[in-house]
């Protein structure tokens, strides 16, 4: 699973000006379909509709005491006053629809404002997870080619640097929160760039005063796309494979949005605490506010609790949006005070499976019945299952025994099928692939929310990139015939039972192979295995990897041990779990098994391990 990333400088936000002839895809005649989407048609309902209503706050610290919070807020009509604004000015500027516009902003009102403007222009926003490292974001840069550069004066410092999109960015606009003065002139001769109030200084001067009043209040002139028409890019984080591009239309964001209402409940008036940059983007859209927390949402791990609480008692947050590593900070620090939060109504948990003591753990903090809501997805398809808390809890025992984690039931609308492990392209979707419930192979979805193809780059000085577009749309993507529409190959391995539930089994990437004379002797899944091992008290968490030894492959498993315990790492701990592995089916023939101080897991979800990495460290503790 792949799920979206912020940063410490930003959340990254790009565009492409390459449109994606969406009809080769859909089989449909994109000239036969309505321009009539755009993701900002609900914040303009509901900038008529409850105009002064909450619609954004964003919390700001001043040291570590809760009584030095500060707090900035727009209510749907101002903000969608201030984003017709800033959409007026970059038009004025040369940034229009079609063009490429890099977004490096940090959560904030002008965050708000600028993307909703960049979506009314129709400006094609990409997101980039920064957490990827400098030589994956400086490509996905390369594949985006942007024409502007509009970021935080951090942000053009890394882009000078860095060298990003040096080749094609012609404008550059620096949000600088309205310095002026010295201040002001110092930033232009260090970003290079005009500041977002200057550019809204001179976009309001080229009118006579009473047309700059008129303006002001004058409604953008917002541009309707076909549904499947592309409306933004993101690309994936890049801890499941190299980053790629996935393609969104209005439509997945509405059928996105239908799906929060429909499936999660949520309603017209409700509060979020929204810890991440894209999620808090779907609040206006669905009438709620989002209200933005101080911390780091590229590193959850370092947020600080007590921030968190403050801002969902001081709006009386409704809904929250986390990922398992700040599910388990924020579990820990409300045990610790036994801390209670009455007004929530449901907690949304989705990026990687968080484990079981989290979600009790943090339970203990809500009103009797509130569920957690566990979501399966990826950035080409989300959401796609979802299971609550409750249900959840009674699937343990499968799970400890070797039977996947339980993800739930699939979202309205999509469809869920299960065909054999292959690596090889499947152009067109046959239902013979299917397996039947109980077998275990790759995970295959379907549905309004399911991209339809990578971004290909276009582009004729980069070739390279197109034909790795293509390549990643072939190995992913399904053409369904019976229903004019794609199917896409999540990557990942599970089955479903005989109620029509999901339960994942881990990644393609991650089974392990046993061979004998070069034959394949016996296959092994990460998740079942995994949780086997992870009874034993004194394990933290495992993770399955494959070794050569004497030119056959053989499973291992690193053991990361839990250092609040007192371990065993003599003979006795290596011999309990030889006896665990001969005890289930899933784990038998396991007999290798590597202690590694602290696994590599990504800063984001502090769930997701890098098992490639651990891969290699096995293998050079490993004879061979």
């Amino acid at each position: 699973m792949s799920t979206l990333l912020e940063t410490e400088v930003t959340p990254l936000l790009a565009a492409v000006v390459t449109p994606l002839d969406t009809s080769l895809l859909t089989g449909t005649s994109a000239s036969a379909m309505a321009s009539d989407a755009n993701i900002c048609r609900h914040l303009k309902q509901a900038a008529h509709a409850i105009p002064h209503h909450l619609a954004v706050a964003v919390q700001s610290a001043q040291g570590a005491s809760v009584a030095n919070l500060r707090y900035s807020e727009l209510d749907f009509l101002n903000l969608d006053r201030q984003s017709d604004a800033i959409a007026f000015a970059l038009n004025a500027h040369g940034i229009e629809r079609g063009m490429k516009a890099v977004l490096m902003v940090t959560p904030s009102l002008d965050f708000f404002a600028l993307t909703f403007a960049l979506f009314k222009a129709g400006v094609i926003p990409i997101l980039v997870d920064p957490g990827m490292g400098i030589n994956n974001l400086k490509q996905c840069f390369a594949e985006a080619a942007p024409d502007a550069f509009i970021g935080i004066p951090k942000a053009h410092i890394a882009r000078r640097l860095f060298g990003w999109g040096k080749c094609s960015i012609k404008s550059l606009l620096n949000v600088d929160g309205g310095k002026t003065g010295l201040a002001a002139r110092l930033m232009r001769i260090a970003t290079g760039a005009i500041s977002l109030s200057t550019l809204l200084q001179n976009s309001s001067s080229r009118n006579s005063s009473a047309q700059h009043t008129q303006a002001q209040h004058a409604e953008y002139p917002m541009v309707m796309l076909k549904s499947d028409e592309m409306a933004a890019i993101l690309f994936t984080s890049g801890s499941t494979g190299t980053p790629k591009g996935v393609v969104y239309s209005h439509g997945m964001f509405e059928a996105q949005i239908k799906a929060l209402k429909n499936d999660y409940g949520i309603c017209h008036g409700e509060r979020d605490l929204a810890t991440f940059p894209l999620f808090s983007l779907f609040g206006p859209a669905l009438g709620m506010a989002s209200i933005v927390p101080e911390m780091d949402a590229s590193k959850p791990i370092t947020a600080n609790p007590e921030f968190l609480f403050a801002a969902i008692e001081k709006y009386q947050c409704s809904n929250i949006f986390v990922n398992p590593a700040l599910l388990e900070r924020l579990g820990r620090a409300g045990e610790q005070k036994q801390h209670k939060l009455p007004s929530v109504q449901r907690v949304i948990s989705a990026g990687a499976p968080a484990t079981i003591a989290s979600i009790a753990r943090f339970s203990k903090m809500l009103s009797q019945g509130v569920p957690i809501l566990n979501s399966y997805g990826a950035t080409e398809s989300l959401p796609i299952s979802m299971i609550a808390s409750d249900a959840l809890f009674a699937t343990t025992d499968i799970t400890d025994n070797g039977g996947g984690i339980c993800v739930g039931g699939a979202i309205d609308g999509v469809t869920i099928r299960i065909i054999g492990i292959s690596e090889a392209v499947i152009p067109e979707w046959n239902e013979a692939l299917v397996l039947n419930n109980g077998e275990i192979g790759e995970i295959v979805v379907q549905g309004p929310m399911v991209s339809q193809s990578y971004y290909l780059n276009n582009s004729q000085h980069d070739r390279q990139n197109e034909s790795q577009g293509h390549s990643a749309t072939a190995a992913a993507k399904m053409w369904d015939s019976a229903t004019n529409s794609v199917r896409h190959r999540m990557g990942d391995l599970g089955y479903l039972d005989d109620q029509g539930r999901l339960w994942m089994c881990g990644r393609k990437a991650h089974r392990v192979d046993a061979t004998r004379k070069g034959q394949l002797v016996k296959r092994y899944y990460s998740i079942p295995c995994e949780r086997i091992f992870n009874t034993h008290p004194n394990v933290k968490r495992s993770a399955l990897v494959g070794v050569k030894v004497a030119n056959e492959i053989e499973p291992l498993i690193c053991i990361e041990l839990d250092q609040s315990l007192v371990c065993n790492k003599s003979q006795q701990l290596y011999q309990d779990l030889i006896t665990i592995a001969e005890q289930f089916a899933q784990t038998q023939g396991i007999r290798r098994f590597l202690i590694h101080p602290d696994f590599p897991v990504d800063v984001r979800h502090n769930a997701k391990i890098f098992r490639e990495k651990l891969a290699v460290w096995a293998q050079s503790q490993t004879k061979g």
